[in-house]
């Protein structure tokens, strides 16, 4: 029976994460290791200049959880380095709250989970749920039963992905991206397999000043939007379906390296 090592970067405490959980259950031995904190939007970080604490317990079911003041990164690298007795056969990393599409990836502290994994070697998929519009005030007003049956929806697919992926393996190196719209369950058209598409960021910069008249920034504006183009992860969403983006860790400009052959580069005198 194959061994799943399931992170986040949401947090232990994330239902998201429990849910896949249980799911993953169906194909293998479970065990998960979180942080203790949101890491959303930390992107690849390993914590190199502080230590790090983990602590053992067990969720609902008695599922091994592992809970570590470090990132998703770090959850995967200590995990692998010894601290789960039994190396994985997989990686998964979500289900996250909210997308991860097109330049989303370099942001991600869930596609880094997944990213660690490939670079150790392990194949991995990154799991995340399109956030819709008033899902904040659905979740506030206990109303969840939708949000609820979209992440048990996600997490059921999460799993027969990793059965195919055990079954079909990954080239080293790489992993899969995956995202579910912000629908139903029963209005999902299907999964498409894509490439990334193109993030619109709409980020602008507020400045604020505390009690002592000293200046801070916050990082704002509206939510990103993206070019749905056929074919990419961010118009397989727009169009109602899954999206399955196969990512490679190796990320070279084969193109570019030809045009940069004729540049005549050489060392100074």
């Amino acid at each position: 029976m194959p061994h799943i090592l399931i992170t986040n970067d949401d947090g232990y405490q994330s239902p998201a994460l429990h849910a896949l959980a249980r799911a993953m259950v169906a194909v293998g031995r479970v065990t998960v290791f979180a942080p203790d904190h949101n890491w959303s939007a930390a992107g690849h970080t390993k914590t190199m200049h502080k230590p790090l604490r983990v602590s053992q317990s067990v969720m609902d079911d008695g599922t091994p959880l592992y809970i570590t003041t470090g990132t998703p990164s770090d959850c995967v690298g200590l995990a692998l380095l010894g601290i789960v007795p039994e190396r994985p056969d997989i990686v998964i990393s979500g289900i996250n709250n909210g997308s991860n599409l097109g330049q989303d990836i370099t942001y991600s502290g869930t596609v880094a989970g997944a990213m660690e994994a490939a670079v150790i070697g392990l194949p991995a998929i990154a799991a995340s749920q399109e956030f819709a519009e008033g899902d904040v005030a659905d979740a506030a007003s206990g109303d969840e039963a939708a949000l609820a049956a979209r992440t048990a929806f996600a997490a059921r697919l999460v799993a027969g992905l990793a059965r195919d992926v055990l079954e079909h393996g990954l080239p080293p190196g790489v992993f899969l991206n995956v995202n579910f719209p912000a629908i139903p369950p029963d209005q999902v058209q299907g999964i498409q397999v894509t490439r990334l598409g193109r993030r619109v960021y709409r980020d602008v910069l507020i400045k604020r000043l505390d009690p002592k008249g000293r200046p801070y920034y916050w990082i704002g504006g509206d939510p990103p939007t993206g070019e749905p183009q056929a074919g990419t992860d961010i118009g397989a969403l727009s169009h109602g379906f899954v999206s399955a983006t196969p990512l490679n860790m190796d990320m070279t400009d084969r193109a570019q390296m030809e045009e940069m052959a004729h540049w005549g580069l050489r060392l100074p005198e």
